[in-house]
């Protein structure tokens, strides 16, 4: 039985590498604060959503399929908690009856199979029964399939045959063996035979033709009998206790799979009810047509901030057409980073198949997700501060690809503007003819004034929004590049106790 939950051919691949750039994802985007809020403080969901979210989706077949998966899963949270509640217990009580891996013998082995068996029994059913009652509640092609695999493999008839053969394989009434003699007349061909007499009543056993046999009674004390008859036993059973173990396994890894595809969602689940809680607008995005470099957003939250502060924040609307550079300028403090997480969030989201935090939201999928980000000062560092940014943009560059998406933070901040302002440029320049799209906050006027001048086109230029007065909304609003470091504002900012001011200067 095949879940495909998470794909619709495949199963979802828990060993999959994650992405080079993980941990700097985690770090830039303040990924883990999300993830947090889908565990629970579970560690396996917070391992298997970690692993959904960081390795992307690539078509939009695959994406819309999961997300139709999901729309079903938030509208019957409870359902899809009974399911996974039912896989939690599989692998619970798998850990009080199996023994078959530590039984040297067929018998034992046999013995713990049949019983781990028979405890799946009583779990399929109850799935079997949750299909039955909920499948008419499920609209999503992924769901419709697998739940009518249960029901076809798991129907009335077969579940019957399988109660009767997990009762007869505890051979309470004895093992029926046949054998024969080989050319040497040494015994061969042990084989395991059903017993006939076993299933007729005592009227039927007295009055029945009897057969001749041969029998021998094995004395309590003899021990030797007892171990050559346990090794007659156990090559008899030998291929039904690796048949049976097969069957123990392959049922054991039906659970295991339904609990790894189910915990996304599960993960889904639980930060939808958070964002509930909080009062916040999302929605499912939606695929640009490939290409098209299009980029729309209504209420755009970064929903990392959103979960720290369990509040509302300042949302952001942006609607641009087929732009390859979102050049961000604008002064401190006024949300251009908070935005810049956002728009790295809601792909990564997007991608995974999840909502966004956002009352509309559209874009193009990308190959791949990256940040570069200006960091702290490492005391330990051995070069230059430059020199550190270059080696992560090398990095970058030898693994990017087109069509993928790259988020700039104060880059290339650590020199002086002109030299940091050219080597910017060249770097962007590289970029936009791989049709990479570019989200870039700078400070560095010389940089995005070049742009605005030169590639209006496939430009669009932002700005964190400031009243004549400096005091900000963090709003991202559409605007040109301003001249001005905003220097006024560090100054009143400082000497804001003493009630000195710098307007008149």
């Amino acid at each position: 039985m095949k879940v495909f939950l998470m794909h619709k051919d495949k199963d979802f691949d828990i060993k999959q590498n994650l992405p080079y750039n993980s941990d700097t994802l985690m770090n830039d985007l303040e990924l883990k604060v999300l993830i947090d809020a889908m565990s629970c403080k579970d560690d396996f969901l917070f391992e298997i959503s970690k692993k959904t979210i960081l390795c992307s989706l690539k078509s939009e077949e695959e994406v819309l399929y999961r997300q139709e998966i999901l729309k079903d899963c938030l509208k019957n949270p409870n359902i899809i908690k009974d399911i996974y509640n039912l896989t939690i217990k599989a692998i619970d009580k798998k850990q009080e009856k199996w023994f078959g891996i530590f039984g040297r013998y067929p018998t034992s082995l046999l013995s713990s199979s049949v019983s781990l068996l028979d405890m799946y029994f009583e779990l399929l059913k109850e799935l079997r029964k949750i299909v039955d009652e909920n499948i008419e509640k499920f609209d999503s092609a992924g769901f419709k399939r697998f739940f009518s695999m249960i029901q076809k493999e798991l129907n009335n008839n077969y579940l019957k045959i399988v109660k009767k053969h997990l009762k007869e394989l505890r051979f309470k009434k004895g093992v029926l063996i046949s054998t024969k003699l080989s050319k040497a007349n040494e015994d061969a061909n042990y084989t395991l035979r059903k017993n006939k007499m076993a299933k007729k009543n005592w009227i039927n056993k007295i009055f029945a033709k009897k057969s001749k046999e041969y029998t021998y009674t094995l004395h309590p004390r003899d021990d030797a009998g007892a171990k050559v008859l346990r090794s007659l036993k156990d090559e008899s059973l030998n291929d039904v206790a690796n048949y049976l173990s097969n069957s123990a396994t392959h049922v054991d890894n039906f659970f295991i799979s339904l609990r790894r595809e189910l915990a996304f969602y599960i993960g889904c689940i639980n930060l939808n009810t958070k964002l509930k809680n909080i009062g916040c607008e999302w929605s499912y995005p939606k695929i640009a047509p490939k290409n098209s470099f299009n980029f729309s957003s209504k209420n755009l939250s970064d929903i990392s901030l959103v979960l720290i502060l369990n509040k509302k924040i300042v949302s952001n609307d942006i609607d641009a057409i087929n732009k390859k550079l979102f050049m961000i300028t604008g002064a401190n403090q006024g949300g251009k980073t908070t935005f810049l997480r956002s728009v790295g969030l809601a792909q990564l989201m997007m991608q995974c198949g999840m909502f966004v935090l956002s009352s509309s939201y559209e874009t193009t999928l990308c190959s791949g997700i990256f940040t570069h980000f200006k960091k702290e000062e490492d005391k330990e560092m051995k070069s230059g501060k430059l020199d550190e940014e270059l080696s992560r943009m090398s990095d970058i560059i030898d693994h990017i690809s087109q069509n993928a998406l790259i988020l700039f933070n104060e880059s290339f901040s650590s020199t002086n503007e002109i030299e940091g302002s050219q080597i910017a440029q060249q770097i962007i320049e590289a970029l936009i003819q791989k049709n990479i799209k570019i989200f870039f906050v700078t400070h560095m006027y010389k940089l995005a004034n070049y742009f605005y001048k030169k590639e209006v086109s496939k430009t669009i230029f932002l700005r964190a929004h400031r009243d004549k007065n400096g005091n900000r909304n963090f709003k991202i609003i559409k605007a040109p590049p301003l001249q001005t470091s905003f220097a006024k504002d560090i100054y009143n900012t400082i000497f804001t106790k003493t009630n000195l001011s710098i307007t008149n200067l």
